[in-house]
C-alpha cells in the first residue's frame, strides 16, 4: 500500500506542474497581445486542453487521499488547499484561454497598449502567480502580503480602465473593436489577480490554520 506521504508528494508535483504551465500560458498571452502573434494564440488555444486534464487528474487525487487515508490536522489542510489552488489555476488558464481568443483577428495600436499600461498589468499578475507558486513550494508565507498588494494595483488599473477606453474611442472610433476587445483582456488580468489572492489565502490556511477571508474585521 502506497504511504500517504508519498501521495502527497505526488499531489504537491502535479500541482506545481499545473501552476508552471499556468504561468507560462500567462507568459505567452502577454506575448501575444504585444505582437499580435497568431502561432502564439494558437499554442495557447491547445495548452488549455492539459490545463484541464490537470485539473481532472489532481481533482481525481485529492478525492481518493480523502477517502483511502482520512489524512488529519495539516495534511488535512494541505489536500484541501490543493483542492481550492486547483480551482482558482483552472480559471487563471480559462482567462487565457479567453484573451487568446479575443486576439485573434485583432490588432491592438502601440499607443493603445501604452495608455492602458496593459503590459504592466500582465507583469504584475505573472508576478503574482509566480511568488504564490514559490510561497507554496517552499512553504514560505513572506511573499503573500506582496501578492496583496499587487492586486490592489491591479484593481486601481481594472477601476481606470473605462475612461482610458472612452476618451480612446471618441479619438479613434474606427478602432472600437479593438479596444473593447482590450477592455475585456484588461477585466480579464483583474481577476486572475482575484484567484491569485484566492490562492494565496489558501496557502496561509495550509501554513498557519488561518482562514482570511473569514477573519472578523476590528470594530474601532
Amino acid at each position: 500500500m502506497i504511504h500517504l506521504n508519498t501521495e502527497l508528494q505526488i499531489l504537491k508535483t502535479d500541482i506545481l506542474e499545473m501552476w508552471n504551465l499556468v504561468i507560462n500560458q500567462m507568459s505567452k498571452t502577454s506575448e501575444a497581445v504585444e505582437k499580435a502573434d497568431c502561432d502564439i494564440v494558437n499554442e495557447i488555444k491547445a495548452n488549455e486542453k492539459r490545463v484541464d486534464a490537470f485539473e481532472l487528474k489532481i481533482n481525481m487525487d485529492c478525492e481518493n487521499i480523502l477517502a483511502l487515508f482520512n489524512p488529519l490536522a495539516n495534511d488535512l489542510r494541505f489536500v484541501l488547499a490543493v483542492l481550492k489552488i486547483n480551482y482558482n489555476l483552472e480559471r487563471i488558464g480559462d482567462y487565457a484561454h479567453n484573451i487568446a481568443k479575443l486576439i485573434e483577428d485583432t490588432t491592438f495600436s502601440k499607443n493603445s497598449l501604452k495608455e492602458t499600461d496593459i503590459k504592466n498589468m500582465f507583469e504584475v499578475s505573472i508576478k503574482m502567480l509566480t511568488d504564490a507558486c514559490e510561497s507554496f513550494e517552499k512553504e514560505d508565507t513572506h511573499k503573500l502580503q506582496k501578492i496583496f498588494r499587487k492586486d490592489e494595483k491591479l484593481d486601481k488599473a481594472n477601476k481606470n480602465a473605462n475612461n482610458i477606453i472612452a476618451d480612446l474611442i471618441k479619438k479613434k472610433p474606427e478602432d472600437i473593436q479593438s479596444l473593447l476587445n482590450l477592455l475585456s483582456i484588461i477585466r480579464r488580468l483583474e481577476r486572475v489577480g482575484d484567484q491569485t489572492k484566492n490562492i494565496g489565502e489558501e496557502i496561509i490556511f495550509y501554513m498557519e490554520a488561518k482562514i482570511l477571508r473569514h477573519k472578523k474585521k476590528n470594530i474601532s
